[in-house]
């Protein structure tokens, strides 16, 4: 059964399919462009490969001839013991050689290594930023985020396995059946190699059967992770409905799932490794009794026998690492396979050919016949057209469903519209950059999200560039300066998980003082105040009117009594502008915003007189005595 990534993409045989080509788009980090360093460390790293290779062999030599030196069976030149002694160090200095060189190896080639994870895991990162908002709508965050550590992790695994694990294995088996072939006859290579192919053989099928297992115990470790962040982002939402037990539940079941593929996995690799045992052991005891056979019959010294032995167990553990250098390319290719994925998702909204900065002179909104929907079948904006002057304040109000924050998503061209043109001083901004574009409006939205850091790094998210004192400016101008003031640690103080340790206006004035920093001519107000209680909301509305001063700004509005001073108001309903005027204009109309406005003020009135009528139970005495019942 195939499954999904976040992104929505069938990833279940990407790697049986395009494995070859996830390896061909991660040679060129082997060998980076523009890294001549870089380069002259993999070249060095090879060279070591190669003599830790050529010193394997070559050591069991040195074996060979003591074992014969001191059972008699040498040359009488060998027997001294001089040459006896000689011939351990060497064989002592070869073992510490094939070491050393394998340890130079790796460190040399480490910064090749890790310079591939850095720049993949950073293309990954930028490329996710540059997908549509309709893609991180859809996405899993948990999932999204375990997929790319996975991935980075894999990318490092592929590589170091392929070239040096690999590539050296094939040379050493190469090495070994020459030297046997050369030094005994072919029949010893001919044991060695088909050994080499039954072992061979056997771990890639094994291989193959473990694959999907480790797919499986992979998405059930996505699913859990999936699960354990969103319930963490939601704590307070868990602990409102008493909800932990659910939650454990869920995760459990997941982690169930994990359990039984983990465990899955782990049979599996006995099986592999034994099988892999018994085969070499074969391939091992055929050769060895060859050899014996040959020495009993005067063909052969026991220094022979001891080589022969010295260059199968040697063998083995190369042999031994083409199974796990298998299993860990085929599973770090699974590991990388749903990051590759990730990277060929195609980005919804994209830069048109040619297109040119957003040169912006007075500010000049147009919405002209703009229609949109997200779903063909429900259509959101239907033929829109209105326009925001420069330095004048447009408010756009509605029933819910209206289309009201559509427009600032295809303002800020979050989305393409499928009809007619959004223009800024006379550009179609669907043939500008974004980059430059973005750079021009600034948005205060409703909910608002810190980044879990200090007041000081969410106020210069505004400008990165900004001092310390034109961040204090900033939150001055959004009357947030005297509270951070209050802090034991001002400015350094940190906002927690999503700015929960700030109350909900705290927020929105440092979203305020970071939009004042950012200092854009286009200024969005996306129901700033909406979620506010109305003593917090009447601060706000002061701190928003200087930032929207000589600006020309977009008020998207759920309460009408944070519009009423707007130089037009905007109607929409169903997609469509029905009324538009001053608050005055449409009062006197008596249509839809006047029949807005009525309800919304019977509804504050209600509130007020409840809220009255509280006060006085709180302030009027109990009486002494009851009434007696009448009747």
């Amino acid at each position: 059964m195939s499954r999904k990534t976040s992104s929505g993409t069938d990833t279940r045989h990407a790697v049986d399919g395009d494995q070859w080509s996830i390896l061909r788009d991660m040679m060129p980090y082997l060998w980076p462009a523009g890294h001549p360093e870089l380069k002259i460390r993999v070249v060095l790293a090879m060279l070591a490969l190669v003599l830790s290779k050529i010193v394997t062999v070559a050591t069991p030599y040195a074996f060979k001839y003591a074992t014969d030196a001191l059972t008699g069976t040498a040359d009488v030149l060998t027997i001294a013991v001089t040459a006896v002694s000689f011939l351990v160090l060497a064989y002592g200095f070869g073992r510490i050689m094939m070491v050393v060189l394998a340890q130079i190896r790796d460190a040399v080639f480490a910064k090749v290594s890790q310079r591939a994870v850095r720049d993949l895991a950073v293309r990954t990162f930028r490329h996710l930023h540059a997908l549509s908002l309709r893609f991180h709508l859809e996405r899993r965050t948990g999932g999204l985020s375990r997929i790319v550590s996975r991935g980075t992790m894999g990318i490092d695994t592929v590589l170091r396995f392929s070239l040096f694990n690999t590539f050296p294995t094939v040379l050493e088996i190469i090495f070994v059946a020459g030297v046997l072939a050369w030094s005994y006859g072919w029949l010893y290579a001919a044991v060695i190699l088909v050994t080499v192919v039954a072992y061979v053989w056997f771990t890639y099928a094994a291989t193959e059967w473990r694959i999907n297992i480790r797919r499986d115990m992979n998405a059930a470790d996505t699913e859990a992770n999936t699960k354990a962040v969103d319930s963490l982002l939601n704590f307070e939402t868990v602990k409102y409905f008493g909800n932990e037990q659910h939650e454990a539940a869920r995760y459990a079941l997941s982690m169930d799932s994990y359990e039984k593929a983990a465990v899955k996995t782990w049979v599996s690799l006995a099986v592999l490794n034994a099988g892999q045992a018994v085969i070499f052991s074969v391939g091992l005891t055929v050769v060895m009794l060859m050899s014996a056979l040959a020495v009993r019959a005067g063909g052969g010294t026991v220094g022979d026998f001891v080589m022969i032995n010295a260059l199968m167990i040697q063998l083995y553990m190369p042999l031994n690492f083409i199974g796990s250098s298998y299993r860990e390319i085929k599973q770090g290719l699974i590991d990388v396979e749903q990051m590759f994925s990730l990277l060929k998702v195609n980005a919804e909204i994209a830069d048109r050919p040619g297109a040119r900065p957003l040169a912006v002179s007075e500010a000049h909104v147009v919405f002209d016949g703009v229609s949109f929907a997200y779903d063909p079948e429900r259509p959101i904006l239907q033929n829109l057209s209105f326009s925001v002057p420069p330095g004048k304040t447009v408010a756009i109000v509605g029933p819910s469903g209206a289309g009201k924050s559509t427009i600032s998503r295809l303002l800020f061209r979050f989305y393409e519209v499928n009809g007619g043109r959004i223009l800024i001083d006379g550009q179609d901004i669907g043939l500008v950059t974004q980059e430059s574009l973005r750079a021009a409006i600034g948005m205060v939205p409703q909910d608002t999200v810190l980044f879990n850091d200090t007041i000081r790094y969410n106020i210069r998210y505004g400008r990165p560039d900004a001092s310390d004192a034109e961040v204090e400016a900033a939150a001055r101008m959004a009357q947030i300066h005297d509270f951070v003031m209050s802090l034991p640690k001002g400015y350094d103080s940190l906002v927690g998980e999503r700015g929960l340790k700030l109350s909900g206006g705290e927020k929105q004035r440092v979203s305020i003082a970071r939009t004042i920093l950012k200092g854009p001519p286009i200024l969005i107000l996306d129901e700033a105040t909406s979620a506010l209680d109305s003593f917090t909301e009447n601060q706000i509305q002061d701190a928003l009117r200087k930032v929207s001063e000589n600006r020309t700004t977009l008020v998207i509005a759920h309460r009408l009594s944070t519009v009423v001073d707007a130089d037009e108001i905007l109607v929409l309903d169903r997609g469509q502008a029905v009324e538009r005027g001053t608050h005055a204009q449409l009062l006197a109309q008596g249509g839809l915003y006047a029949a807005m406005w009525n309800r919304q003020r019977q509804a504050e009135q209600a509130r007020e007189i409840l809220k009255e009528a509280e006060d006085d139970a709180l302030i009027a005495p109990a009486p002494l005595f009851k009434a007696a019942p009448t009747g």
